[in-house]
């Protein structure tokens, strides 16, 4: 099951990161449940996307990542999302609140999901805070990805959580090479290399984590080969997104 959200770009096809055939590529397991904030979002059993939960009832993705024709289930406290580990809670979202000048494109591309019932915090399942200021993060600053998934095209998918480190890049180059695509003001974005890999298709929704705070949600790259380091990642800039999501969460007025 293959999202179709690209766009042309010269003789190349981009496309939005959300996609159940891949994911981390490169990188290593994470130390189970050493994520605690992470969200598998899944559709019929299968993952999708990630997210990240930043309260009890709320949890924080792409909004590329809603198909409207089907119920989603976000899974908190996994590891391994093949089997049924004991410290997994599989919550229904209640509402899809996506950005309102999301239009199925690249830019605008967040979704806050309203959990049916909130989240039990323990040991495995824990929120993770925001950025509270817009910390400009320097270029050549690592910053960490994590997410389930393929390791690669045409390779097997991994159930257990993958993660490695991207650095980040200057907002100019990936103008040079996204153009029209990329917005600084909306976006950040990362370069990585091929030994240790990074974000692909069904990483989407995830985040980018740099000095312990998430900066970023997954949301693009190169269709067809996200490992080629002349294309940078792209994700959408939380900071910038602060005071909508702030109004949101205030109370159900706001979740129409």
């Amino acid at each position: 099951m293959i999202h179709a959200y690209c766009f042309m770009f010269f003789f190349q096809l981009l496309c939005l990161a959300g996609a159940s055939e891949s994911g981390i590529v490169g990188g290593r397991v994470a130390k189970p449940h050493s994520r605690p904030y992470m969200a598998s979002l899944q559709f019929r059993g299968h993952h999708s996307c990630g997210g990240i939960l930043i309260r009890e009832d709320f949890v924080l993705t792409a909004a590329h990542c809603n198909q409207p024709q089907d119920s989603m289930t976000v899974v908190l406290g996994a590891h391994n999302i093949g089997k049924k580990e004991k410290s997994q809670q599989w919550l229904k979202v209640d509402k899809y609140i996506s950005h309102p000048k999301f239009t199925g494109g690249y830019d605008y591309d967040i979704m806050l999901l309203k959990l049916r019932n909130n989240a039990t915090l323990n040991r495995w399942v824990k929120t993770i805070g925001l950025p509270k200021k817009d910390g400009k993060i320097p270029a050549n600053v690592n910053c960490a990805v994590a997410g389930w998934g393929k390791t690669g095209n045409n390779k097997p998918s991994s159930d257990v959580l993958k993660e490695t480190t991207e650095k980040m890049q200057f907002n100019s180059e990936c103008k040079h090479i996204w153009q029209k695509y990329f917005n600084g003001g909306h976006m950040i974005c990362t370069k990585f290399d091929k030994k240790k890999g990074g974000i692909c298709q069904g990483d989407s929704g995830g985040p980018l984590i740099c000095n312990s705070k998430p900066q970023g949600i997954t949301a693009f790259m190169l269709k067809g080969d996200c490992n080629n380091p002349k294309y940078p990642h792209v994700f959408t800039k939380i900071h910038f997104f602060l005071p909508w999501m702030k109004t949101v969460m205030q109370g159900p007025r706001n979740l129409a």
